[in-house]
């Protein structure tokens, strides 16, 4: 489904693990999003998908008038994004600044 709407192939499971996330409220969204960002932080590959699939949920959220939902993941989205450009180094910041573009 991403592939076909973005033309990025997945690396990872983020987009279906905030998919069931967001059945289930805010708070397991939040509860994903640490555990993945916990989790994955070292990994500048993994860690760039986090960044790119917290905010594809926010638009998502948007354009289905799920406010409450779409800032929270907005939220999230900026606080990744500080957190990447602020420790990334190198060809990972390179990355990163690529990939998201």
């Amino acid at each position: 489904m991403i592939t076909e709407m973005t033309g990025y192939v997945p690396q990872t499971t983020f987009y279906e693990d905030f998919s069931i996330a967001d059945a289930f409220g805010l708070d397991a969204i939040q509860d994903t999003y640490d555990r993945a960002f916990k989790e994955w932080k070292s990994n500048y590959i993994y860690v760039t998908e986090l960044c790119m699939v917290v905010n594809w949920k926010c638009w998502e959220h948007y354009e289905h008038g799920r406010l409450e939902m779409s800032k929270l993941y907005s939220k999230l989205y900026y606080e990744l994004d500080d957190w990447c450009l602020n420790n990334l180094k190198g060809s990972e910041l390179e990355y990163y600044i690529k990939t998201t573009d």
